[in-house]
């Protein structure tokens, strides 16, 4: 079982029925008990993330996150989610995020439309990892965020798009993945990336 992280951040049912079009059962959960327990994890949202720290930090779930990448099991952060896998962001002041992934979120700066809405195409930097098989440069997908991860490491970079700068879309170090865009909001190509990801978990999968 595939459990999504409820901490009050976000329309999180609409990731559990993206995971249902592909026959994945993810269950929906504010308890940390059962973040421990699942096969792999995925923390969505929209918002703040100095309010989605707090209501992590708030629920219990800094130290179920922590011991499921520990313990080696597919963490995937989504929108806000993948943000909150950085060490810090810039979001009204300075805030810790959960420090997964070394590196920084940054608002978008410039003469230009913000926050960053619409359908994007991504250009993929590492074609063999398993988040993106079957996904293909140029595939579009759905962004809605006034910030960017600047990770330390650019190795982590899965995929990226540009918005008057390279935006990372997709990033991954070890079990630990983000995806910067909505894959639930995404058609066919947001569903395989789910299926692909339910795949990493062990899941059965069907057919979407």
């Amino acid at each position: 079982m595939i459990a999504v992280i409820d901490y009050g951040m976000g329309n999180l049912h609409s990731v559990a029925k993206g995971f249902a079009k592909v026959g994945v059962e993810a269950r929906v959960t504010s308890d940390p008990r059962a973040v421990v327990e699942a096969d792999g994890v995925v923390l969505p949202g929209v918002g703040a993330f100095g309010d989605a720290m707090f209501n992590l930090r708030h629920l219990g779930m800094l130290d179920a996150i922590r011991r499921v990448v520990k313990e080696g099991r597919p963490l995937l952060g989504i929108c806000l989610g993948m943000q909150l896998l950085f060490s810090e962001s810039e979001e009204h002041g300075r805030h810790v995020g959960l420090h997964l992934i070394p590196g920084k979120v940054r608002r978008f700066q410039g003469d230009f439309k913000i926050p960053h809405m619409g359908w994007n195409d991504l250009t993929i930097r590492r074609p063999d990892h398993p988040l993106v098989d079957g996904v293909k440069n140029g595939d579009f997908v759905y962004f809605v965020h006034s910030y960017y991860a600047d990770p330390q490491d650019p190795g982590v970079v899965v995929a990226d798009t540009d918005y008057h700068v390279r935006v990372p879309a997709i990033v991954a170090k070890d079990h630990v993945m983000g995806m910067q865009f909505h894959p639930e909001k995404s058609s066919d190509i947001g569903l395989r990336m789910l299926r692909n990801f339910a795949d990493l978990c062990g899941e059965r999968v069907g057919q979407a």
